[in-house]
């Protein structure tokens, strides 16, 4: 999709890239039917030049074709990565991280690739600042973040392959 953010790593999780599969499924068996049936009724109708549904519809259409170009060509160059524990305990793509910040608060992280992120639940892309700055530190490790919103400065306290 030519909106389509440009991502930087090709790494994507065993879950990162069910959820993409299931989205281009979704998109190829359900979405993209149901609006073409859409279409056709509005087409039906008479005069597309002032038809609201078919307007709208077939811009939908062209929204769904790109994004399922998109899906398609980035699930080809992805690289799945089981996340695995490093024998030296460092952070490595997959992992989950367990940070205390300046204040002493706890909270977990897990870097997965930029097509997975969701801040909401946790998951981070390697490509952010603090994926960036995780990737290959031990527990103990002191990490400054430099972030859009000012430098942070974090304590690992756990690695982990399975979610604190």
């Amino acid at each position: 999709m030519s909106g389509e953010p440009r991502a930087k790593t090709n790494f994507i999780t065993p879950e990162g890239q069910k959820k993409l599969k299931a989205e281009l499924d979704q998109l190829w068996r359900v979405e993209r039917p149901r609006v073409t049936s859409e279409v056709a009724a509005a087409a039906a109708l008479g005069d597309r030049s002032e038809n609201a549904e078919y307007i709208y519809g077939k811009r939908r259409l062209r929204e769904i074709d790109r994004r399922l170009e998109f899906l398609a060509k980035r699930l080809e160059s992805l690289k799945v990565f089981a996340p695995r524990r490093d024998p030296d305990g460092k952070v490595l793509f997959g992992n989950w991280v367990t940070l205390e910040d300046e204040e002493g608060a706890e909270i977990s992280y897990r870097l997965v690739g930029p097509d997975e992120w969701d801040a909401d639940a946790g998951l981070i892309s390697v490509d952010s600042p603090v994926g960036r700055a995780l990737l290959g530190k031990q527990e103990g490790d002191e990490v400054l973040v430099r972030r859009p919103r000012g430098d942070a400065l974090f304590t690992i306290l756990a690695v982990a392959c399975e979610r604190p």
